[in-house]
């Protein structure tokens, strides 16, 4: 028997640390991003929105709204080792809210000028995730 759980947001809901956008990207680590984005267009519909060669980085819209695919190229990838980006508008203030939450941060905070700047973090089993800003609107 299948059950289905259901958390209904009511006045008296906790409000999160940070506001998080209506987005996720969803990283994947890869040998070689430009054939994996013609894999993943051929084989799921997935539209290629971008290559950053210098960046080592792909992005591709699966058929989900709001939710991308990301190709991080790697000379050795680690399949199963998925890592979901969430776009945030201000990533300081969203970094400095979960530290205060004594959320652990691996390194600092990277940026790619005029593209985006990331903050990978970890849950409290260990499992990487990652703040992430576009600046590619500033």
């Amino acid at each position: 028997m299948k059950y289905s759980y259901y958390i209904f947001a009511t006045e008296d809901s906790v409000m999160s640390v940070v506001s998080l956008e209506n987005t996720i990207t969803l990283a994947l680590s890869v040998r070689d991003r430009h054939a994996s984005a013609q894999w993943y267009e051929k084989n799921l519909g997935f539209q290629l929105l971008m290559h950053i060669d210098e960046a080592g980085w792909s992005e591709m819209q699966t058929k989900t709204e709001g939710v991308t695919l990301g190709l991080g190229e790697q000379a050795e990838p680690a399949p199963g080792n998925m890592v979901p980006v969430f776009g945030v508008a201000d990533i300081a203030s969203a970094r400095a809210a979960l530290e205060k939450e004594n959320v652990k941060f691996d390194g600092e905070t990277e940026t790619v000028e005029g593209m985006v700047s990331t903050a990978t973090f970890y849950d409290p089993d260990g499992n990487a995730l990652m703040l992430a800003q576009d600046l590619t609107q500033q």
